[in-house]
């Protein structure tokens, strides 16, 4: 019986024409430079701002001058020592800043990557979050920082492109309502990530 219904539905695909695959999607190599126009563009135009910092020593100074405005900090565990700011450390949800080290980042959405192991409360909770980039992990698409970073991956990961907005009530945009309402990413060119 089962044969006789398969040799049925056989005979019945056998004149139907073969449908081809698509060929794989193939994207535009994307300079560095390039990538980091792309990811500034987007991530200004989702509302966030780009600070970009040609070495350690200058994201150093910038953050000196620019942590002057807050009375204190929640930084994030992976973030390297150097910089982490000369501030109160605070708990996430008292904190005005919260410093987090990114995986990456995604030039085609301006998305900064972050691990869940860097403290999601720290990249949540406070109104302004300051998130440092290598410029060397700074990727064209998702799928080229996904699979670049796969050997690395946390069990969780964060993708922010810009501020915490929200129109559910009303239909007026609001920002920082369900996360920080500035979102700074810190571009450091000449480190490793």
């Amino acid at each position: 019986m089962r044969e006789r219904i398969l040799a049925r539905i056989r005979r019945a695909l056998e004149h139907r024409p073969q449908i081809a695959l698509p060929e794989p999607l193939v994207l535009p190599a994307r300079l560095p430079e390039e990538a980091l126009a792309l990811f500034t563009q987007r991530l200004t135009e989702n509302g966030g701002e780009v600070v970009r910092l040609e070495s350690l020593q200058a994201a150093q100074e910038w953050l000196g001058h620019f942590a002057q405005t807050f009375a204190g900090v929640a930084v994030g565990q992976t973030v390297p020592e150097a910089l982490r700011p000369q501030l109160p450390l605070l708990p996430p949800e008292e904190a005005p800043l919260g410093i987090s080290w990114a995986l990456g980042a995604v030039a085609e959405t301006g998305t900064v990557i972050l691990s869940s192991q860097e403290g999601r409360r720290t990249q949540l909770l406070p109104p302004a979050h300051l998130v440092f980039v290598p410029q060397e992990k700074m990727y064209p698409t998702l799928l080229e920082a996904l699979q670049a970073l796969q050997p690395s991956l946390p069990s969780a990961i964060g993708l922010h492109s810009g501020p915490s907005k929200s129109a559910d009530i009303g239909q007026i945009m609001v920002k920082g309502v369900h996360g920080p309402g500035r979102l700074i990413a810190g571009v450091i060119a000449g480190i490793e990530g």
